[in-house]
């Protein structure tokens, strides 16, 4: 029997109205322009407005995303939602996103790997591809990260904005996700985390306590950079390709240095990396498949590209997917 591929037939992206720049951030607390954009490439990024959720940013992009791929939510037969900011603890918000969508009865589940997220829920979806459970899957990464951002914290708040993009997969012969690679290291976890939850409960006494963001930049992006330079590495190996083969780099959009650091290692130009941060800011598990869309819909992507994507978030999680577009 041939081999059965996960195929993207559709991409979508969704962004909150509220655009706020560097300049407007510098008014709230003690920045500017030159020093976020020195240190990050940042000069913008989208903050949901009140009563706007995180599920509300995930139908939107989906919507679009059915919509490219010309598939009805009613063919749905699973549905992956990467996120670490739900709407609620339960139901997760894949199962609201169903509701939304109008259908009920296929599976549709929560996957939290942090800025990861959206990369382990492409690669669960594409192993129910591939095992013949499903034929048609939704994948969503979708945040509203800027709920829990100190708004006091400079280090923090300039980096985060809130965003959500999807792919519809089908099953396919010919073309479609090579292979994907995912890994994680608990251990680092203080160094990226919000250490806030149900089990753990809330203590208020507690250094930077809070629904909040806690990072030690410096350590993060040291450990990101030899992360991503191995998945890399893995992925081409696993392929048996050269850095060269590959069209596109669509990386998680973190750090503008982060992203040159990869670049520089697979040799390719800038020209072949799709850049979103300046923009969109760190959208978290939103972050690829928004850049994805934008590729897409801007006409630089196209049908039969080498794509690589790839990923690293709290907990520490990483991970890349390989796919012909």
């Amino acid at each position: 029997m041939p081999r059965v591929y996960a195929r993207i037939a559709g991409t979508g992206s969704y962004l909150p109205a509220n655009a706020v720049s560097n300049d407007e951030l510098a008014k709230r607390v003690d920045t500017s322009d030159e020093w976020i954009a020195s240190r990050t490439g940042i000069r913008n990024r989208h903050v949901a407005a009140e009563g706007e959720t995180t599920c509300d940013l995930a139908y939107h992009a989906s919507v679009r995303a059915l919509e490219a791929a010309g598939v009805d939510a009613s063919e749905l037969d699973l549905i992956v939602l990467g996120t670490t900011t739900p709407d609620i603890i339960f139901p997760s918000t894949a199962c609201l996103l169903q509701h939304r969508l109008g259908v009920a009865g296929c599976g549709a589940f929560d996957v939290n790997a942090a800025c990861s997220g959206f990369i382990y829920a492409l690669s669960i979806a594409e192993k129910f591809i591939r095992a013949g459970s499903a034929r048609t899957v939704l994948v969503v990464g979708a945040e509203t990260l800027t709920r829990m951002i100190d708004w006091n914290d400079r280090a923090t708040c300039v980096l985060f904005g809130d965003g959500a993009g999807a792919v519809v997969l089908k099953a396919d012969t010919e073309t479609g996700i090579l292979s994907t690679h995912l890994h994680a290291d608990g251990g680092k976890k203080e160094l990226l985390w919000n250490p806030v939850g149900v089990s753990v409960g809330f203590d208020e006494n507690a250094p930077n306590a809070g629904v909040r963001i806690n990072m030690t930049g410096n350590e993060v992006f040291k450990h990101a950079v030899r992360a991503l330079d191995s998945v890399v590495e893995e992925t081409l190996a696993a392929n048996g390709l050269d850095r060269h083969d590959i069209d596109w780099l669509i990386p998680h959009q973190a750090n503008l240095r982060i992203i040159e650091a990869t670049a520089k290692r697979l040799d390719m130009p800038m020209e072949r990396v799709v850049v979103t941060v300046d923009q969109h800011g760190n959208t978290s598990s939103g972050s690829v498949p928004l850049a994805l869309d934008v590729a897409v819909r801007s006409g630089r992507v196209q049908r039969g590209q080498l794509l690589l994507l790839e990923a690293f978030g709290g907990g520490f999680t990483w991970g890349s997917a390989l796919l012909r577009y």
